[in-house]
């Protein structure tokens, strides 16, 4: 079975490959986990975060943003300690910033779904990448919506983490044209937009 060539042999990042990077996600709180995850990426390798989802999980509150905005001095030390997680303090203070952003923007009335989706035109981009070479870390769209989530307040969101971000959620089909998972996405995607339409 073919695959995109960065993915291992290790089980959790095939699995990870196979059933959900890709995958079109229209619901905000679980973009808003995402999002603070590839925040937590950054300098890093994707595996490290993603053995450590559900640590992050846990000790996130569930990535709820109403919880997360509450936060304490307390809290924060106790997660700068914690070593399921990545203790870079920065990341970890953040992580509450960009919940209150989340939640500013809720009480003005933009949805943060259909914001992030809007950056490309709330349907999938389909690529053809034949190898991994080809892909490219940032784009015109990601650079865009890293310039708007950070006039909103949000960090570590440049546009190579937006782009990763883009990646994960389905917003662009970055699998390679000989990975089995392309011409599924695809697919997938080419479907959510036909029921979306009727």
């Amino acid at each position: 079975m073919k695959r995109c060539t960065w993915v291992t042999d290790d089980a959790t990042y095939r699995q990870y490959h196979d059933r959900e990077w890709g995958v079109p996600l229209y619901e905000g709180q679980k973009l808003f986990e995402m999002l603070v995850l590839e925040g937590a990426q950054a300098g890093l390798s994707w595996i490290t975060i993603l053995k450590r989802r559900r640590a992050y999980q846990r000790a996130f509150d569930g990535f709820d943003p109403r919880a997360m905005a509450l936060w304490d001095q307390a809290k924060l030390q106790a997660l700068a300690m914690d070593q399921t997680i990545i203790r870079n303090r920065l990341k970890i203070t953040a992580a509450k910033g960009n919940a209150v952003a989340y939640l500013e923007m809720m009480a003005s009335g933009e949805d943060f779904a259909q914001f992030l989706w809007s950056f490309v035109g709330g349907t999938p981009i389909q690529n053809s990448w034949q190898t991994h070479r080809e892909v490219p870390t940032e784009t015109v769209e990601s650079m865009a919506m890293a310039r708007q989530l950070k006039r909103k307040g949000f960090k570590f969101v440049g546009p190579t983490i937006c782009y990763a971000f883009m990646q994960a959620v389905g917003m662009v089909n970055d699998h390679l044209v000989d990975c089995f998972r392309h011409q599924e996405i695809k697919a997938l995607s080419t479907n959510l937009n036909t029921g979306k339409n009727k």
